[in-house]
């Protein structure tokens, strides 16, 4: 039924996905964080990243952070859409960000565009670096991680590109 050797799907459109549904609860942030829909989308957003993870570069630590970040900003998903109290909900997902900060940090260092590199680098450590922080600031302060995740998604569509099988050892 499905050739797990084959690709189904280009690295485009894996990165394309997830920013296409986290652009609207990147300005939702902004206009009105309290949206009803936004844990939903955020559900589906972070689901898409599993495509992602599994198709960009990195060790196998740092792949299984993503996947991490997944599972536990999906949970807090769950958790915001069933009213289980605001702060438990929060401190999952701060802990899921010290996990997306490493798998975007790790993955970003090994990629061989500069600018995803770049771009990921300060985007991974905003975003995990505000969960050490973040009883100290505002939550307004983690919102330009959102928009910095977007220029990510939209450098690893636009620039990053598959290693040649010679340098694969294919």
């Amino acid at each position: 039924m499905f050739d797990r050797s084959r690709t189904y799907l280009s690295l485009r459109a894996v990165a394309i996905l997830p920013l296409a549904l986290f652009a609207p609860a990147v300005v939702a942030f902004f206009t009105d964080p309290e949206v009803p829909w936004g844990e939903y989308l955020g559900v589906f957003f972070h689901l898409s990243i599993l495509f992602l993870v599994s198709r960009l570069d990195g060790a196998a630590w740092a792949k299984a952070a993503g996947y991490g970040w997944v599972a536990l900003d999906v949970l807090a998903g769950i958790l915001m859409i069933n009213q289980v109290d605001y702060d438990t909900a929060w401190a999952v997902r701060l802990g899921g960000h010290v996990l997306a900060g490493t798998w975007i940090v790790a993955s970003s260092l090994v990629n061989r565009s500069r600018i995803v590199a770049i771009v990921g680098v300060i985007t991974g450590l905003w975003l995990g670096g505000y969960s050490f922080v973040g009883t100290l600031l505002p939550e307004e302060a983690l919102r330009p991680a959102g928009i910095l995740i977007l220029v990510w998604f939209a450098a690893i569509a636009i620039f990053d590109r598959p290693r040649a099988a010679s340098e694969t050892g294919e």
